[in-house]
């Protein structure tokens, strides 16, 4: 049985790279590359590969779910800056909210996230459950993971969501939008405790992977579902619903629960997602521990590497970025900043056919 191949000295080149474009002293690009061009050796599990389809299936043992992903990964080679790590957006965007009482849906083979009852916001509070199902299945995940790989594989948070993006599971549609005009002390209280059930379910969930219980077993470092490796907590920070809420809103709702999340984390990338985005740049990039920011345009709109004025902004405010844009939109960005250092191109997969694509790739950081 072959395995997966990555070695010490590749995770601790992994280490020093990514510590070094957190801080903005990488004079490169970070660029990942998973080619899949090797033979795992044995026959493909049964199992079926997890995913948003299958998350709520809890009668897959989770020893079989790692057994399948370790023959996924047996078949890369990891290229440039790519390390070896499992996605655990599997269950959703926003999984505190199932973690808090939430129904889970797959059966558009999407996760989806719907309220059992919509509780007027006066009485709506949540709280923290230790025996939720879904919080105890991705860390049986986690348990069966750290048993079968050690610190060879590392594991990424789930997707946690926002936590205005949580609260409108809770009140969603207009409620939510109604609620920060009508009830806003009553947001700021959902937020607060959002807020604080979220690192709760951040720590818990860290501990699990460095050495709580298995202190022979720790974890090499911190992901996300970006693949955005790091030495010290850091997470992906969001909140998809400002999309809809003014500058002033979002600095009365949003920008102080940001601030207080990334500065308890110490290293943040914010998911700035839409057009409605943009008109909350300035404050996001004023928040010192949000050290990044993912711009995504949304459907149908212009590419990453086509929006200069973003990125310069970004560049401008010391902030690096986290790119999906192929070798030339890096080349462009590269160009329009004078530098192609502080961008970090979220992984990239090749299959055996696409092997000659990887010298475009590698070529950007030699």
């Amino acid at each position: 049985m072959m395995g997966i191949a990555f070695s010490d000295k590749q995770w601790d080149d992994v280490r020093k790279t990514y510590k070094a474009w957190w801080a903005q002293k990488l004079d490169r690009p970070v660029v990942p590359v998973w080619l899949a061009n090797r033979n795992p050796g044995r026959p493909r599990p049964a199992t079926p590969r997890l995913s948003q389809e299958n998350c709520a299936d809890l009668t897959i043992p989770a020893e079989a779910i790692i057994d399948r992903i370790d023959y996924e990964l047996s078949q890369y080679t990891f290229l440039g800056d790519a390390y070896p790590f499992v996605n655990f957006d599997s269950f959703g965007p926003g999984v505190v909210a199932a973690f808090l009482g939430a129904r889970l849906d797959t059966s558009s083979g999407r996760v989806w996230f719907h309220p059992k009852k919509i509780l007027p916001i006066s009485e709506l509070h949540l709280e923290y459950d230790p025996d939720n199902e879904y919080l105890l299945r991705v860390r049986a995940l986690y348990r069966a993971a750290m048993d079968r790989w050690g610190d060879q594989v590392l594991l990424s948070m789930p997707d946690l969501g926002g936590c205005l993006d949580i609260l409108s599971t809770f009140r969603p549609g207009e409620f939510l939008l109604l609620d920060l005009v009508d009830a806003p002390d009553a947001v700021n209280r959902l937020t607060r405790e959002i807020h604080d059930l979220w690192h709760r379910f951040f720590d818990e969930l860290s501990a699990d992977l460095h050495g709580s219980g298995r202190p022979s077993v720790v974890s090499r470092g911190w992901t996300d579902w970006s693949g955005t490796f790091s030495d010290h907590p850091a997470y992906i920070l969001q909140s998809d619903f400002s999309y809809m809420i003014s500058p002033q809103m979002f600095d009365r709702f949003v920008r102080p629960e940001l601030d207080a999340s990334a500065t308890r984390l110490g290293r943040a990338v914010y998911h700035l997602d839409g057009l409605g985005q943009l008109a909350h740049l300035d404050m996001i990039l004023s928040i010192p521990y949000i050290k990044a920011v993912q711009w995504v345009p949304g459907d149908g709109k212009p590419p990453q590497d086509m929006w200069p004025e973003v990125y310069r902004k970004c560049h401008n405010a010391g902030k690096a970025s986290l790119v999906y844009c192929g070798p030339d939109g890096l080349n462009r960005l590269g160009s329009l900043l004078g530098t192609k250092a502080g961008l970090c191109h979220m992984p990239v997969r090749l299959n055996v056919d696409q092997a000659s694509e990887a010298t475009d790739w590698l070529d950007l950081i030699l």
